[in-house]
């Protein structure tokens, strides 16, 4: 599970068979979405901010 530099995301990981992210905030919860694409997964590695990622490409999104 990758670890991520972010303020309020501490890490992510993502199963490609099923097409699901997993995000572990800083407080310790983990959160499923469902049927997020491996592009959006990989952009969100990349992205130099994952909370604004998070919050403009996933959030309310991919709901399980």
């Amino acid at each position: 599970m990758p670890y991520v530099n972010s303020t309020a995301i501490q890490h992510i990981d993502y199963n490609p068979a099923t097409q699901t992210l997993y995000i572990t905030f800083k407080g310790g919860r983990e959160y499923p979405f469902c049927g997020v694409p491996q592009s959006v997964y990989q952009a969100f590695l990349n992205a130099p901010s994952k909370g604004e990622f998070y919050n403009d490409h996933i959030k309310d999104r991919y709901q399980c």
